[in-house]
């Protein structure tokens, strides 16, 4: 690890954004990452969509609903020509706060068993960990994806903030895929639309930091990088079955055809 890195999935705090709508609930932030910027902040090229929110930390749930309406629309802007849709949730399901992927997973309504696949459809999967199945998520991924042939991949999973502060505040959508456990030093091959030869549209959620990020911003000191720690808050499980229930729902609004 470089000492002085800052560790990150989220645009925002990687690159310069533009901050285009704020409703009051919603703050909305765009940014476009092209092939020189790429290469300069080793971040992969594409367009990033981040919808900020503290509903979710404060336990507002009726604002939950708007925000869902958000995301939907969001997917919808990245995946509007999309009839065949599978879902992907990453992480592992043992681990609280790698969960999103799964807990999302078992609240899509899929539809594509019910259309022999053949017309708009929502289908889903979710690949585990390469240390429970010996199988890397990319090879399951694919595999399925071969047989199914979706217009687009969905593929949901917990993110890595350099700010403690945008735990569970940021939904962050991108067109430039994932690359699993790339967050906590742990990379998996990468999921995107090169490698897998479909649209690849990512969605993700902030749940855990470093602790030398936090010793950065509230202590002004360097934790050393060899014996580094990932922190995630103590309601860590609410946070993730809340976040869960907003993506799942805006997948299902944006993409359960004929429900």
């Amino acid at each position: 690890m470089d000492k002085y890195a800052v560790y990150t999935d989220m645009a925002v705090e990687f690159c310069k954004h533009k901050h285009n709508k704020d409703d009051g609930l919603i703050k909305y932030y765009e940014v476009n990452v092209d092939e020189k910027m790429s290469k300069q902040l080793g971040k992969p090229c594409g367009k990033y969509a981040t919808l900020e929110t503290t509903a979710v930390v404060k336990g507002e749930n009726m604002q939950y609903k708007r925000v869902t309406d958000a995301l939907c629309s969001c997917l919808k802007s990245y995946c509007n020509d999309c009839d065949k849709v599978m879902a992907v949730g990453l992480g592992n399901p043992d681990l609280t706060a790698d969960a999103l992927g799964d807990r999302v997973f078992k609240r899509l309504c899929v539809n594509r068993h019910l259309n022999n696949g053949e017309h708009k459809y929502l289908c889903a999967l979710t690949p585990n960990v390469l240390g429970m199945t010996g199988i890397e998520s990319f090879d399951i991924i694919s595999a399925v994806a071969d047989r199914v042939k979706p217009d687009v991949i969905l593929v949901v999973d917990a993110l890595t903030a350099a700010a403690a502060s945008r735990i569970a505040t940021a939904f962050q959508v991108t067109d430039s895929g994932i690359t699993p456990g790339s967050g906590v030093e742990n990379h998996r091959r990468r999921l995107d639309e090169s490698s897998l030869g479909i649209r690849t549209v990512s969605i993700g959620v902030p749940l855990v930091v470093y602790s030398s990020t936090i010793a950065r911003d509230y202590c002004a000191c360097q934790s050393d990088p060899h014996c580094d720690m990932i922190v995630t808050p103590k309601d860590v499980d609410i946070l993730v079955e809340d976040c869960a229930s907003i993506i799942a729902g805006a997948i299902n609004n944006a993409f359960s055809f004929g429900r």
